[in-house]
């Protein structure tokens, strides 16, 4: 039985609700989205295999696309649009999945936190994704799912989200904390970032906790919440302070502001521009980048 305080479900539990079918008040979404760099096609590969009753949700297609930084949020009545043709409405429990290999996740939480942003809490991340799912060999189809078109009503919550000028603000009055999802070598400026023109390195005062930590590395689920909270202590945050988390792309951030929610955490920010909005607005001085210093 899934509740609105689902928020992370067991592939045990997901099966369990799917044996007769999919409930009228469910919709599961595929959210596969993979770099350029993977060689993978996220729909190509839903439409090739899925869990039974899935839709695709293409976050490259419900984004502002007049952006330069990339996956940006779209305003509320293109979110409306594109998840009530997906026949989502605001009864709708929905439960999200991605097919990322060895972490369990990498953006479904996205899909969790935009319907959170446009004011709609009934969503739930499947633990350990599809490949969970598949090590289980539990059903899956390749039958594309085009549900009755519905009603989305949104309501934009400013609060879960962070723009550039929030962040240069907290750099000299400190008000947050910032965590960056990304790995250690791009945070250090000693790895490539996956966008062309963009530079590694990381925003001042910022805290590095990799969204690849908050899984088990074995089984690719979530670390339960003691190891979730011993992790953010061993880097340094404090859940009882404000957090806001960034990264390269505004998708993995989305993976430690899930970590922290379920921590009970439950109003942690995305910075959606992340780290290419920062490399690209910034000046040198306000940012660690150890290529501004080769350039000098």
């Amino acid at each position: 039985m899934l509740t609105k305080a689902s928020a992370l479900v067991t592939t045990e539990c997901l099966h369990n609700v799917l044996k007769s079918g999919v409930p009228k008040d469910i919709r599961i979404l595929d959210a596969s989205f993979h770099l350029p760099s993977s060689n993978r096609n996220g729909q190509k590969e839903y439409e090739e295999k899925h869990i039974p009753g899935a839709s695709y949700f293409d976050i490259k297609e419900c984004c502002d696309k007049s952006s330069p930084y990339g996956l940006m949020l779209p305003d509320v009545k293109h979110f409306e649009q594109y998840v009530g043709n997906l026949g989502i409405d605001n009864s709708t429990h929905i439960v999200v999945y991605d097919n990322g290999i060895n972490y369990g996740f990498f953006s479904a939480p996205r899909i969790w936190w935009m319907f959170r942003v446009f004011g709609h809490e009934m969503v739930s991340v499947v633990d350990g994704g599809f490949m969970k799912w598949c090590s289980e060999d539990l059903p899956t189809t390749s039958e594309v799912v085009h549900g009755p078109k519905r009603i989305f009503h949104g309501l934009y919550r400013p609060h879960l989200v962070k723009s550039y000028e929030d962040i240069a603000k907290n750099i000299k009055d400190h008000s947050f904390q910032l965590m960056d999802a990304r790995g250690e070598g791009q945070f250090m400026g000693i790895k490539p970032e996956a966008r062309e023109g963009i530079e590694p390195g990381h925003i001042p005062d910022s805290k590095n906790l990799c969204y690849q930590d908050i899984v088990d590395k074995e089984s690719g689920v979530m670390l339960d919440v003691k190891g979730l909270k011993k992790l953010f202590n061993e880097t340094g945050l404090d859940l009882s302070k404000p957090l806001v988390s960034t990264c390269s792309s505004g998708l993995t951030a989305c993976c430690i502001a899930f970590a922290a929610y379920l921590c009970g955490k439950e109003d942690v920010p995305v910075y959606d521009g992340s780290w290419p909005e920062w490399y690209l607005r910034s000046t040198p001085d306000m940012r660690f980048c150890p290529s501004d210093k080769k350039e000098s």
